[in-house]
């Protein structure tokens, strides 16, 4: 694929934390400026509160980090996921743990939070978290269920309103064909997750945009530990391009509307990769490295 190279992307869900530095370096080269890192599941349960401050600080110290040696600026959403909320003694823990790191300067969204089974311990934290989202006045990003996705999808709008969310503060995650018109028909932003094989595809993305025009879509590519791909946000701007769709709208739909959606709290800016002033891979965190004996890459204006 050719790519026009002077395109930015924001890939506003992916999961680095399960990635390596082979995909910092392909997401820099392909244009990706900046992403978000929505708190997750890690496959395996976790079974103490510890296990959860451990990665939440991770999301907002190391990763970060490692993102800036390769020049990519890195946030994150910091949440109890669905999945999780059904170990409630578990549950009740990490929820008081959140506005210790909600207020941490990389922290954009409260996220990903929602339904996975949609039980009723699910739902009891998703309401928690909303209130919280509420009172401290964040954007909320939401995941869908992958099973029975479209009444999961307008619950959880149902949900936010109910709570007297601003819908258009609410990034819904996961759509697909069924669920993007009610989604945005409500005034929720509607954000698509791009996979090799599963729930939505490039393909299907390009017709998305072509039916329903670029105004509160989103496309991320949710990489993660499973298989995915790190780089489906600029794949795709590039098959809208060879497809026929204007520029402005891939802009707007890989780009523009990440930032606009994520930026309320004044955390996130443009001018943090506009202005940046390069790789620096002398810097340690905490006297840690990502590299492994190659010579620093190092962009600055250093004199000395």
């Amino acid at each position: 694929m050719k790519m026009n190279e002077k395109m930015m992307f924001i890939d506003p869900h992916v999961h680095m934390t399960s990635r390596t530095t082979d995909d910092y370096e392909a997401m820099a080269e392909a244009g990706v400026v900046a992403l978000i890192e929505p708190s997750f599941w890690l496959g395996q349960p976790r079974t103490q509160v510890g296990s959860f401050q451990d990665y939440f600080s991770s999301l907002v110290g190391w990763e970060p980090f490692r993102a800036s040696q390769f020049g990519i600026k890195h946030y994150c959403t910091i949440g109890l996921n669905s999945k999780e909320a059904n170990n409630e003694a578990l549950a009740e823990q990490v929820v008081e743990l959140l506005p210790l790191y909600l207020h941490k300067e990389n922290v954009v969204a409260i996220g990903e939070i929602g339904y996975d089974d949609q039980t009723p311990a699910e739902d009891k934290y998703f309401r928690m978290q909303l209130d919280l989202a509420k009172e401290l006045d964040m954007t909320v990003q939401v995941h869908t269920p992958h099973r029975d996705k479209k009444a999961g999808t307008i619950k959880s709008m149902e949900v936010c309103l109910e709570h007297g969310l601003d819908p258009s503060n609410v990034i819904i995650d996961h759509n697909n064909e069924e669920t993007v018109k009610e989604v945005l028909d409500r005034g929720f932003i509607a954000a698509f997750t791009i996979y090799p094989k599963t729930k939505m595809g490039n393909e299907r993305m390009v017709e998305v945009v072509r039916t329903y025009g670029s105004t509160n879509i989103i496309i991320d590519s949710s990489a993660d530990w499973g298989v995915s791909d790190p780089l489906a946000v600029p794949k795709t701007a590039g098959l809208m391009l060879r497809s026929g769709i204007n520029k402005e709208d891939v802009v707007k739909t890989c780009y523009q509307n990440a930032l606009d959606a994520f930026s309320k709290n004044g955390k996130m800016q443009e001018s943090h990769w506009l202005g940046a002033k390069g790789i620096d891979q002398s810097q340690l965190f905490n006297d840690n490295s990502v590299l492994r004996g190659q010579t620093p890459k190092i962009d600055n204006d250093k004199i000395v």
